[in-house]
């Protein structure tokens, strides 16, 4: 407690240095601590379940012919047949259990309120796996896989309870209507668990054999009997003692004969290298203890990115509380030498000196926490909306606990070697010369030079770094998009959720249209199934005039399905043909319109128009009518695929749609009117994804537009430190060398010689550190290279560029002590101790 007490006046006699040093250590150490919590949700924390480290992640890599249908929840590597998840299931393996599940859309209506948001449809098994017990009612069991579409129960999230029912216990045995469908409320999960995949938060449970009731455009019979539709996701519990090189073998066991035996009789057309390698398929078993995500593999190295980034940034600040605690040190040497002589143990003084660097840091990480929740709400502000409110950008306990660790650990290790330094058993010594300040003074300047030199080196490899992400983003801004977003609204009504057929469906859309273009401003109006630039991918196999077919020929293409004006209203120019019109309806000849990328695989050149394709069939049932010039279709950086488009109007499955609405007013007026637009129609259906197409290509390239934002903020203020840092200890250099340059004054020397010394320091600081910040920044962009467009790990102009600016830097933190320097008075000097 004394030597707290001692900390806390010595910190306050010198209020402005103590303010300087927490606020480093508060922008260090909260940068740090938001990172660990971004860290912690994407990459570290396991699901809230009963020993999730035995929990497996299934998947089969390898040619899976047939449909394919996948999510948020892996690649179409990882997802199974129904009837072979039940052949797995039956089997007896080294799992005590396998489950299966898959995402869906939900509208969710309980006393007139209608909401949209993501559901999951789960086997009986899949809370049991988990080892889940209920918050309320009761969970699945097996009893609930069978029979197919009978199943009319659900089960709600805790979090969808909490929030929207109030936590109403009186809602067990009570009917909600989810996708049109009257299900009875039996149970509410356990507080805090919120599905296994990151970035799907669901807000209610449905049995697997519901899906044809959730999802009618799928039909019952075809997902549940096809061994060659893939769409479930698997994940299994291991049994006690059983590893996973263990399970895994004896899963492929039942796996292998069930593809050979029952699997490779129904596959048609396939060539026998693919058949071979079909048979030959094996399940691969990844670690599950935190669910099944793409986020998980598409975060994880900018995450780790940001990590060492933030990390520099605070062995930054580090180093110039360091500096600042040899400087006072120095300044106490005295007061030191006085203690060690009254007979003060040099341990005592250690303590001491570290319970002040100890409290500068402990301040520091209180401050941190601010500084963490506002880089957090940056970071949830460059997110995707629906992403940002799936994920908890939040300081929970256990960033709060790291930002403890973190600021203890910083005061130890930049405290330590001051401490150190300032009790040297030499420091007895000072008594007998009067006071003078130079005993230890060379190694202390030396440490102190090399501090700053290290600074300087970290800062040129986080300004390369910086500068890689923001040109990357620049070329991710000016690629041509073939698409005029400007002045868009977009957003999507799916009422087949609401229980509408498809006749229905068509007619709504039909009158949305024409509501729509009533508004005041509205030039055009469109629909599309597929979003444009949102990631999604829908794909067929094609057959085309001319081109040939067969087994291992690639003829897949993607394909959306679109409204009237659709290349207009999105600035789309046609080479060729027309656009599809209100006379293309179901009962008409079918019709399509393909792109550039598609007229040049299928050898159609610009002689598209009038050849005819079929969606996989032998019969050439589709006449192409328009070649339209190509666009970006999901992903902004992608190669522009092949892509036909149908018309919405001859489906008649149709069941949900996306509009897209030109305006010549801004587009904040159309984002109001929508809402109004669809609840005038059907006050129960939710809006969807209500927003600009600006604003959705800016969610698109998210991940960029991220990083390039804090590698650029962490980048300068990292240079901001080091600046500081290299002004402090020329300042201090400056003050100790007073009588030196007093001297080199009054022998002859001017002003501008003296300048020229203390600039000479600053330049070769700045070159050491240059050199030595290059080599590191190439390492960083080498470990980037995979999140950079159009980029190497390096590029000239950007290192240009960070040199210029960290030289202009460095002087200018060094200018004002040379110029200090240039006006001492040698007389004064002289006299100066």
């Amino acid at each position: 407690m004394p030597n707290l007490k001692h900390a806390f006046r010595t910190l306050f006699k010198s209020p402005f240095v103590s303010a300087v040093a927490i606020l480093s250590l508060a922008l260090g150490i909260g940068a740090n601590s938001a990172i660990f919590s971004l860290f912690d949700e994407m990459l570290l924390r396991p699901l809230p379940v009963v020993e999730p480290s035995r929990l497996v992640n299934l998947g089969a890599p390898g040619p899976n012919p047939g449909s394919q249908s996948c999510g948020q929840a892996g690649d179409c590597d990882a997802v199974f047949s129904y009837p072979m998840f039940l052949d797995l299931q039956k089997a007896n393996t080294g799992f005590s259990g396998i489950a299966a599940h898959v995402a869906f859309g939900a509208n969710v209506a309980y006393q007139g309120v209608t909401v949209n948001g993501d559901g999951l449809q789960v086997s009986g098994s899949y809370f049991p796996v988990l080892g889940l017990r209920p918050a309320l009612g009761r969970l699945f069991g097996p009893q609930d896989d069978t029979p197919i579409g009978q199943n009319f129960y659900t089960v709600l999230s805790y979090g969808f309870w909490a929030s929207q029912l109030g936590s109403d216990p009186a809602i067990i045995g009570k009917a909600m209507v989810i996708n049109g469908k009257s299900m009875t409320v039996i149970g509410v999960a356990p507080r805090g668990f919120e599905g296994t995949t990151l970035g799907v938060q669901p807000k209610v449970f449905v049995p697997m054999s519901m899906r044809g009731e959730m999802q009618p455009s799928i039909g019952v019979g075809n997902d549940f009997e096809n061994r060659r539709n893939y769409w479930a996701y698997l994940f299994a519990r291991l049994k006690p003692g059983v590893s996973m090189a263990q399970a895994k073998a004896s899963i492929n066991a039942v796996y292998t004969p069930v593809l050979s035996q029952v699997e490779a009789p129904l596959q048609k057309g396939m060539s026998d290298s693919t058949l071979k390698h079909f048979k030959a398929k094996l399940i691969t078993l990844e670690d599950g203890r935190r669910g099944q995500s793409n986020l998980h593999k598409q975060t994880r190295t900018p995450i780790l990115l940001l990590v060492c980034i933030t990390g520099i940034v605070l062995l930054i600040a580090c180093a110039n509380i360091a500096n600042l605690l040899l400087a006072r040190g120095a300044g106490r040497s005295m007061e030191m030498a006085v203690r060690l002589s009254l007979g003060a143990t040099r341990g005592q003084i250690v303590a001491q000196l570290l319970s002040e660097s100890m409290l500068l840091a402990l301040m520091g990480g209180i401050a941190s926490l601010l500084v963490a929740k506002w880089t957090l709400a940056v970071m949830s502000g460059l997110m995707p909306a629906d992403m940002a409110s799936d994920l908890h950008f939040s300081l929970d306990g256990s960033a709060i606990a790291f930002a403890g660790v973190l600021s203890i650990a910083t005061g130890f290790i930049f405290g330590i070697f001051p401490a150190l330094h300032s009790t040297q058993a030499e420091l007895a010594s000072v008594m007998r010369e009067a006071g003078t300040k130079q005993t230890g003074a060379k190694a202390a300047a030396r440490f102190r030079t090399s501090l700053v030199t290290a600074q300087i080196a970290l800062s040129m490899a986080l300004l390369m770094a910086a500068g890689l992400f923001v040109k990357s983003l620049k070329n991710v801004s000016s690629v041509e998009l073939g698409i005029r977003i400007d002045h868009v609204t977009t957003f999507a009504i799916s009422p087949v959720l609401n229980g509408y057929a498809p006749a229905r469906s068509m007619i709504l859309f039909q009158q949305v249209e024409q509501e729509l273009a009533a508004i005041p401003g509205v030039t055009g109006v469109t629909t599309a199934r597929v979003p444009l630039l949102a990631n999604n991918n829908w794909g067929n196999s094609v057959q085309v005039e001319g081109f040939p077919h067969g087994p291992d020929v690639d003829n897949d293409s993607r394909f959306n399905e679109i409204g009237t004006d659709y290349f207009k209203v999105t600035g789309v120019p046609m080479v060729s043909g027309r656009e599809f019109t209100a006379a293309d309806a179901l009962g008409r000849p079918k019709v399509a319109i393909v792109n550039e990328t598609f007229a040049k695989k299928f050898n159609l050149g610009r002689d598209a128009v009038g050849k005819r394709m079929s969606r996989g069939g032998d019969t050439l049932d589709i006449e192409i009518v328009g070649l339209a010039k190509d666009a970006k279709y999901s992903d902004v950086k992608a190669k522009i695929p092949p892509v036909f488009f149908t018309a919405y109007r001859q489906d008649s499955t149709i069941g949900s749609n996306r509009f897209y609405v030109r305006s010549s007013v801004e587009p904040s007026a159309v984002l109001r009117a929508i809402p109004l637009v669809i609840k005038k129609l059907d006050p129960n259906l939710p809006v969807a994804g209500l927003r600009t197409l600006e604003q959705q290509v800016k969610d698109n390239v998210f991940l960029d537009r991220m990083i390039s934002t804090l590698s650029a903020a962490f980048a300068a203020l990292a240079t901001l430190l080091a600046a500081i840092g290299l002004y402090g200890v020329l300042a201090y250099s400056v003050a100790q060398r007073t009588r030196e340059i007093g001297v080199r004054m009054a022998l002859g020397a001017n002003g501008g010689s003296v300048q020229m010394m203390v600039m000479k320091q600053v330049g070769l600081m700045t070159l050491i550190g240059g050199v030595v910040g290059l080599a590191g920044a190439l390492a960083l962009g080498t470990a980037a290279k995979s999140l950079l467009y159009e980029l190497k790990g390096y590029d000239p102009l950007v290192m240009g560029a960070s040199v210029i600016v960290l030289t202009a830097v460095a002087f200018g933190a060094g200018y004002l002590p040379a110029l200090r320097a240039s006006r001492i008075d040698p007389m004064a000097a002289l006299r100066h101790e």
